[in-house]
């Protein structure tokens, strides 16, 4: 999807372009309209020059050209030409033209007529051409022509200025598309950072604090994060209240065949599927608690506090069994998650340890970028490699010889991934076994 401040800039810079070329052209065009006006003046100038040493020297016009006296007709070729006509037919010309002459109209007209032709060196000439009548009654043929070289020169280089200018003002126009974009959408990235400050607080959004364009989001927003919230309550109290409502009548069932199996009854496997019954109450009430909004709400969890104590209580556990549980935790780390969740994810996850282990446990925490990863290892057989990938999501028993549910991974990993975070399994390469990998957003509070 194309984000707002893209659109903008292309919007903005598509129609620089467009009316930058609009104004290129536009004024080159007027500028060449005024260039052809002045090189067409002072032909004419140059014309009603020759015109009236023509009438001057009408008795003499050898002299004519001694009259004129511009230095650029006595230059060959300069491509600035005269030449006159008398009544008798003979022609005088400026010592520009050298041996050439320009061409002869084809007939007599009352105007003065203007237009290009090719020139004596065959470049693109101007010329002025009249048929004149003098006191006296005769009629004379005056022309003046001036090369378009000069003109055509002026205009490459008065487009290639406007070009330069116009560039620096699209270079300009596209910074300032930029910071206008930028300038305009700010109040868009506020908002954005307000809302995912609501992680770390239930205060509302201040609408105030907005433009009034942006301002009805804004309470909108606010609307919903109420809603939410309200929501989010209601689904949590109907989640325990469920919860306590199932497990009064499970310990009810419970109890009664514990005391059948104590009369010699078969009941064993009975007892097992209530086992796995109340695990699987216990994964789905997991993960009605989390979803309900733990994980959407201002919550987290201080690893000082949650994980020493978990610690300690397994230290003493793993005493009892013989068994050595080591420790390293990074302090002043902080989790973007429920303390009660967390403790359910970590207990599940060392008691699986625990379980399996043969002397020795080891947990570890650290900070990695914006999250917390923490590292349970154990000594024990591990997982095949095949099952690595399955066992923290089937729910299923991979090994029936120690007692249990086969649910504790598969609950610690549905909480995990309610937060935003992921459990991964690997072999340990310090202790041999299984390696539990939790990864968890972390808080900045």
């Amino acid at each position: 999807m194309t984000s707002m401040r893209t659109r903008a800039v292309a919007a903005g810079v598509i129609w620089a372009i467009f009316s930058i070329l609009i104004g290129v052209f536009g004024l080159a065009s007027y500028l060449d309209g005024q260039t052809q006006a002045r090189f067409d003046e002072l032909l004419a100038s140059r014309h009603t020059q020759a015109v009236i040493e023509v009438a001057n020297y009408a008795e003499t016009p050898e002299l004519i050209d001694s009259g004129i006296g511009d230095p650029i007709y006595r230059q060959p070729f300069s491509g600035q030409y005269w030449q006159i006509e008398n009544p008798d037919g003979e022609i005088f010309v400026s010592q520009s033209l050298v041996d050439m002459l320009l061409p002869r109209p084809a007939k007599r007209t009352g105007t003065i007529q203007i237009g290009n032709f090719a020139g004596p060196t065959g470049e693109q000439h101007r010329r002025i051409q009249e048929w004149i009548t003098l006191e006296d009654g005769s009629v004379w043929h005056v022309q003046v022509a001036s090369s378009l070289q000069s003109l055509i020169a002026d205009r490459q280089q008065l487009r290639g200025n406007l070009v330069l200018a116009f560039g620096l003002i699209a270079v300009v126009g596209v910074m300032a598309g930029f910071l206008q974009a930028s300038t305009v959408l700010r109040p868009i990235n506020d908002l954005r950072r307000d809302v995912l400050s609501r992680w770390d607080t239930d205060d509302e959004l201040d609408v105030t604090a907005y433009p009034v364009e942006v301002s009805p989001l804004v309470t909108d927003i606010n609307t919903l994060l109420e809603r939410n919230r309200e929501i989010v309550s209601r689904s949590r109290r109907q989640a325990a209240d469920l919860a306590h409502a199932v497990k009064t009548p499970s310990a009810i069932v419970r109890n009664e065949l514990e005391k059948l199996r104590d009369t010699g009854q078969p009941v064993a496997n009975s007892i097992e599927a209530l086992d796995r019954l109340d695990a699987q109450l216990k994964r789905s009430f997991a993960r009605m608690r989390a979803d309900g909004g733990n994980a959407a709400m201002h919550t987290f969890t201080d690893l000082d506090d949650a994980l020493d104590r978990m610690i300690r209580a397994f230290t003493a556990l793993a005493r009892n069994e013989n068994k050595v549980l080591t420790s390293k935790v990074v302090p002043g780390l902080r989790l973007r998650m429920d303390q009660n969740d967390f403790e359910e994810v970590i207990g599940n996850l060392m008691d699986n340890a625990m379980k399996w282990s043969n002397k020795e446990i080891g947990i570890g925490a650290e900070a990695d970028g914006e999250h917390v990863v923490i590292r349970i290892c154990d000594d024990g057989p591990g997982i095949p490699d095949e099952d690595l990938g399955v066992a923290t999501l089937s729910g299923q028993r991979l090994d029936t010889s120690k007692p249990g549910t086969g649910l504790g991974l598969a609950i610690a990993a549905d909480l995990a991934h309610a937060y935003g975070g992921k459990i991964s399994l690997h072999q340990c390469p310090s202790l041999g076994g299984l390696q539990v990998q939790v990864r968890l957003k972390a808080s900045g509070i």
